[in-house]
């Protein structure tokens, strides 16, 4: 069951309108890192962890912390999108270059879809899906995507800082900042405490039936020769790193039966 509150976790109101930055906000919003994807992603691992309950109620904590996150960008953006132009005319925009370059560089979709008000799209139109959301029922697995999910979000956060000059915007993004570092070190911590329980290699029980003469060796299929600085090189399960230089094909020339000529529309 979820409660909601109107109050939100933290401030989000800019100083002023800005309708480029409500479209660079939709990123953290509605992309592939974005808030959205956290929610969904934590909240599905949690609802379907069956195992220690700690790590599932840390799941559960943290994606519905991001719900609030969620509804700060999205208020944000209502925010910056007040009083945002939707027409001008040719000579308005003809004797005001700021004009033309603010309506040439608002998203369309905030007015002609969303009614001035945020969405679940990327800055470009791309709508979010749940393709982007991770959940495998894996733990280890699903700890280490957070990981990514987290550091790849705090990276978009901090270059949405460096995109605007207003404190009250800056003010949210510095929270967010602090709320992804937390993130990431937590996420960290139970993907390590997973990791000395359950091993490194995920899932960690097909040792015994992979070619395991190819499980520590580096193959170089490029000119380069830089992996090599990794031979004999201790990896995290105990076993040295191997390198094999130029590797050859082992499995030869495949010799697949011809589909039914009637597959083929009459042509070769």
């Amino acid at each position: 069951m979820f409660r909601h509150t109107r109050k939100l976790q933290y401030n989000a109101k800019p100083d002023r309108p800005d309708p480029l930055m409500a479209r660079r906000l939709q990123e953290a919003l509605g992309g592939q890192w974005g808030e959205t994807t956290g929610m969904m992603s934590y909240l599905s691992q949690g609802w379907s962890s069956t195992g220690d309950e700690k790590y599932k109620d840390l799941l559960l904590d943290t994606g519905t912390e991001e719900i609030g996150h969620v509804e700060m960008i999205s208020t944000m953006i209502g925010y910056l999108l007040e009083g945002a132009p939707i027409h001008a005319s040719e000579a308005e925009l003809k004797n005001d270059p700021s004009l033309a370059a603010m309506m040439s560089g608002m998203d369309p979709e905030h007015g002609l879809v969303h009614g001035m008000t945020a969405s679940l799209n990327n800055p470009n139109g791309a709508a979010w899906n749940a393709g982007y959301v991770t959940s495998s029922g894996n733990l280890v697995a699903d700890m280490r995507f957070n990981v990514v999910r987290e550091s790849e979000a705090r990276l978009q956060v901090s270059r949405l800082y460096y995109m605007t000059k207003d404190e009250g915007v800056r003010d949210m993004l510095k929270f967010l900042l602090a709320r992804e570092t937390q993130h990431q070190l937590q996420f960290m911590e139970a993907q390590k405490e997973l990791e000395d329980k359950y091993g490194v290699i995920v899932p960690g029980d097909m040792g015994d039936i992979e070619h395991s003469q190819f499980a520590h060796t580096i193959m170089n299929f490029s000119d380069g020769e830089g992996s090599r600085e990794f031979e004999g090189k201790v990896a995290k399960d105990g076993h040295k790193f191997e390198y094999q230089e130029n590797p050859e094909a082992m499995g030869g020339v495949p010799k697949t039966k011809p589909a039914d000529p009637r597959f083929k529309n009459n042509q070769g």
